[in-house]
């Protein structure tokens, strides 16, 4: 049973465009489905991560708003704070599964138990991975990849029963 999911942040949990304004000011955009699902994974007591390879004071915003507490920016090695993170939380490396699109989330998808990267993923990456989701990053594919891990983990009625009363 997967107990830890692991995002990164450009290309998966926003569409990877980096936007400037004249002032230098960045903004991102985010799915409220990918933090619906983020919030409901939460909500059922599991942990989530995400590690980025940028600093973003607007990620760490969408964190606090999601109620992330695993948070880890401006990371060359991945794969090294995975590691971590897992040893803290005591977890087994098949308990946990991650998103990446590009190379430098190859290390992290390599180590993990249920790997998974969007559509719009690096060909080497989309290679590497179980799944390539049909959603593109920043448009669902967190979403997606929560949905299918609540399914292989016989969750689906306790990931409704959070939003669904009957």
């Amino acid at each position: 049973m997967i107990k830890l999911i692991v995002l990164d942040v450009d290309g998966c949990l926003s569409d990877g465009k980096l936007i400037y304004d004249a002032n230098g000011v960045e903004s991102k955009n985010f799915n409220v489905k990918d933090g619906l699902g983020i919030t409901t994974w939460i909500k059922m007591g599991h942990s989530l991560a995400i590690i980025t390879g940028r600093n973003s004071t607007i990620v760490k915003r969408r964190a606090e708003e999601l109620g992330v507490t695993h948070l880890y920016q401006g990371i060359g090695d991945k794969k090294r704070v995975l590691q971590e993170i897992i040893a803290s939380l005591d977890l087994k490396l098949y308990e946990v599964a991650a998103i990446g699109d590009d190379l430098n989330d190859y290390g992290m998808l390599s180590m993990v138990g249920r790997s998974f990267t969007p559509k719009n993923g690096a060909k080497e990456i989309q290679r590497l991975v179980k799944t390539t989701l049909k959603n593109v990053g920043g448009d669902g594919a967190v979403r997606e990849m929560i949905e299918i891990i609540i399914d292989e983990n016989d969750q689906r009625e306790e990931f409704l029963s959070i939003w669904i009363k009957g």
